[in-house]
């Protein structure tokens, strides 16, 4: 078997910035764009300032914002971050000083002040074109506890502005670490911070998933000495089980329902079914002999991409779940596996071994065309996932030696490390913005 690998491709990013009024984003009535993004760049320059601040107290707020603002949009692979000229205002009367961002090659400006409203934070942020067009204005406001969302409600609302999509703000990825020596299932922010166990299990727990409302999570459980589904309520803490004989493993919930699928294998094959969230079977999707694993679903829940043997080693099937007939998928390489579906619908994305030994992460096209790899030189990637608006993966990669989590743009770009935690991580999974 020959693997076939496609160069990486550099994707235009056409970012438009849709016309507003202050506190009002105008485009929302209109459906108006206008162009900011300079010819031949890809990233928008963005002259962020520094928050001013008047009391000691609002200096303070002010510092973290700053970090969490210009932290959040440089996450995003969407922005050149270009710090404030030291003539951005002008002397005598203390107004923006446009020439000075456009003498340093800035798009945009963006910046604003922190001031105490009954004793709360209040962030007011402006941003502008160098023309000095408004594009941006509005406040935000919550407890001192909540700065950190604070500035990210604000970054969200700059990117939804600039590309006309909802951010990876405010999503949570779930994944696998045995940091307790245990592998148990955590939790984090989009960036990797506010790390929070969710299991304690003392035993091995895998594969975790949360549902599209954010409200169950669905995972593996090897306390019993099997692998068994585990469903729990993450508001209550009611949890509930399968109960069925043989495996349960992979879970992935169904977008518009609270049900998931998982394979079992109860009945005699390895095949796929959809479980309710309090345990039951609703009926099962795939059947046969051979090993049916991995589901993931397209975003009306019409679909299933998932991995099957029913051909030979390990290939990646679509099957519409009103009762038409699965069809292969993948043909470059013996071992696909892990697909994840795209937000957008049209790709999925997947781990294949390799002839060198290799595990590397692919995406392809529904109908099979527009094959990409993604991973090279970089040992094993595996355990894709999309972010919630399609522009970003999250993977495990032991390329540094040990297992850890990894992003990157959703063109194979920007790789880099998610977050710093003792242990090993894996099999991450994106979930949706709450």
């Amino acid at each position: 078997m020959r693997s076939t690998r496609i160069s990486f491709t550099t994707l235009c990013i056409m970012l438009l910035v849709m016309l507003v009024m202050p506190l009002t984003l105008k485009a929302e009535e209109t459906g108006e764009y206008i162009a900011i993004r300079k010819e031949g760049a890809s990233r928008i320059a963005i002259v962020l300032d520094n928050l001013a601040a008047s009391e000691a107290m609002q200096a303070e707020w002010a510092r973290s914002l700053n970090a969490t603002i210009k932290g959040g949009l440089d996450f995003t692979g969407l922005f050149n971050l270009m710090p404030a000229p030291l003539n951005i205002r002008n002397a005598q009367d203390g107004t923006l000083n446009l020439a000075s961002i456009a003498s340093v090659g800035g798009d945009i400006y963006a910046g604003g002040s922190v001031t105490k409203k009954m004793g709360k934070p209040m962030l007011e942020m402006h941003v502008s074109d160098v023309s000095g067009k408004p594009l941006l204005d509005r406040t935000y406001s919550g407890e001192e506890t909540q700065l950190r969302d604070m500035g990210l409600r604000f970054c969200a609302d700059l990117v939804e502005l600039l590309t006309g999509k909802r951010s990876v703000f405010g999503s949570k990825i779930v994944f696998v670490s045995n940091r307790t020596g245990y592998k148990e299932v955590y939790m984090c922010d989009f960036d990797g911070n506010n790390v929070v166990q969710l299991t304690s299990s003392k035993s091995i727990s895998l594969t975790p998933s949360i549902s599209h409302d954010g409200t169950y999570l669905a995972w593996t459980d090897y306390t019993s000495g099997k692998p068994d589904l585990h469903i729990r309520n993450l508001a209550t803490g009611l949890k509930a089980s399968v109960g069925k004989q043989g495996v349960s493993i992979s879970p992935a919930w169904r977008p518009g329902t609270n049900t998931c699928a998982t394979t079992l294998s109860f009945e005699g094959g390895q095949n796929i079914y959809l479980i309710r969230a309090d345990g039951s079977v609703e009926r099962r999707l795939t059947s046969g002999g051979e090993i049916n694993v991995s589901p993931t679903f397209s975003p009306d829940g019409s679909k299933m991409a998932f991995v099957s043997t029913r051909q030979g080693g390990p290939q990646i099937f679509i099957q519409d779940l009103s009762g038409g007939q699965a069809r292969r998928l993948t043909y470059s390489g013996s071992y696909n596996t892990q697909p994840s579906w795209s937000p957008g619908g049209d790709k999925i994305l997947y781990s294949s071994m390799q002839k060198s030994g290799e595990i590397n992460i692919f995406t392809i096209s529904i109908d099979g065309s527009g094959l990409l790899q993604l991973t090279s030189g970089a040992k094993n990637n595996e355990y894709p996932s999309w972010s919630p608006d399609g522009s970003m993966i999250v993977f495990s990669s032991n390329r540094d030696g040990r297992r850890k989590l990894y992003v990157m743009n959703a063109d194979g770009t920007n790789q880099r490390p998610l977050l710093r935690m003792e242990g090993e991580q894996q099999q991450p999974s994106w979930s949706v913005s709450k």
